[in-house]
């Protein structure tokens, strides 16, 4: 959840800026100029809703823009040093692990098979079992989890552009470039299948692209850029996105929110929204974290505002899970909130080990999963 230091590097499409998200200035002690906000101070857990701890593994340090993924009942993980492994989410057995050789920028993504990460060297590399299959060297930086679908892997660059590459040799088998935005973030972007489609985030916009030969076959715009100078025009979309079915609803940096339909090219809905943080949800509702860690429900239908919660305000909460009847959040102090669906009221809190959660929490079968950017993997489960 800490974003990553502000810095500008040459890609390979060209010069291009790349902004750390606004939970790196959340972490300084003063915030232009102004003492940072104080913490909310935690309620009393009401444990409404019982859930324990089931098991925990370790990985390493994280401190990079990590994605769990989950196929079926294994959870794939990594860590900045390159370690990358699969924990079965029932047991916490260690599956299989295996090392990209060098610090990592991105990942993970996983179907099952074929995990990928991206290195800070540029490199795509794949595993499978553990054990490293191919890499290639990429055009521009990413900092995206690289896309395994369709025995292909797809990876969304720095500067928005994508490319594709065959899963079982590496070969690249095309790359979609796009004009390069003036600005744009130094944290993980949009990228997932919906159908026989491949959806994009690419500046303020949705993409949905051909996987097979990256033509665009729609866009749609989520925010548009506005104000006087290129810091101020900065809109990009941010991972992860909440979608059920051909809905699709993703979160502009300090901008916006907002739906569209996947199988249309349309949007459904906007609204303003102060984040930086991805979104989660289900067939009522999309849940988002706003830059002052406030929780915000929107209905699903028309993006008007079904809650919000204010409880842990300035906490850096992060990208949220729904799951159950709860909103799943963590936090810079390590903590995980469980929230009610229906008006985001506290059910439940459960410590991890102190550190910030490192990832959005994702559920494998029956179990929460969660890291830490302390490196450790935490299973809990229902009581």
């Amino acid at each position: 959840m800490t974003g990553p230091r502000l810095t500008r590097a040459v890609l390979a499409a060209g010069a291009v800026a790349l902004l750390a998200g606004c939970s790196f200035l959340n972490s300084l002690p003063f915030v232009g100029g102004a003492e940072k906000p104080k913490p909310a101070d935690l309620q009393p857990n009401p444990n409404l809703i019982g859930v324990q701890q089931s098991w925990t593994a370790r990985v390493g340090a994280v401190d990079f823009p990590l994605v769990v993924a989950v196929n079926g009942n294994v959870a794939a993980v990594a860590s900045s040093d390159g370690t990358v492994a699969g924990f079965d989410a029932t047991s916490g057995r260690e599956q299989w692990r295996g090392s990209a050789g060098a610090p990592l920028a991105a990942g993970v993504g996983f179907d099952g098979g074929t995990a990928a990460v991206v290195t800070r060297n540029n490199e795509l590399v794949a595993f499978s079992s553990g054990k490293e299959v191919w890499r290639q060297k990429l055009n521009a930086l990413s900092y995206t989890a690289p896309l395994v679908a369709g025995a292909r892997v797809f990876v969304l660059g720095g500067d928005r552009s994508v490319s594709a590459f065959d899963g079982g040799t590496g070969r690249r088998l095309w790359t979609q470039q796009r004009q390069g935005e003036p600005l744009v973030l130094r944290q993980a972007g949009v990228i997932l299948a919906v159908g026989d489609t491949l959806v994009v985030g690419q500046g303020g916009r949705l993409a949905g692209l051909n996987p097979l030969n990256g033509s665009v076959r729609w866009e749609v715009p989520i925010a548009t850029a506005r104000g006087i100078n290129d810091v101020e025009r900065l809109v990009d979309l941010v991972g992860r996105v909440s979608r059920v079915g051909d809905s699709v609803c993703a979160r502009a940096f300090q901008a916006a929110v907002g739906c569209a339909d996947a199988a249309r090219g349309t949007v459904a809905w906007t609204q303003r929204a102060n984040g930086s943080e991805g979104l989660s949800g289900d067939a009522a509702n999309v849940f988002g974290t706003e830059s002052d860690s406030k929780i915000v429900s929107w209905r699903r239908s028309d993006g008007q505002r079904a809650w919000v919660n204010d409880k842990l305000q300035w906490r850096g909460v992060g990208t949220p899970l729904a799951l159950g009847r709860s909103v799943v959040v963590g936090d810079e102090f390590g903590f995980v909130h469980l929230l009610s669906r229906e008006d985001g009221s506290l059910l439940n809190r459960l410590p991890t080990d102190g550190t910030a959660i490192a990832a959005a929490p994702v559920a494998a079968g029956n179990t929460l999963v969660v890291v830490t950017h302390g490196g450790n993997v935490y299973g809990f489960v229902p009581q």
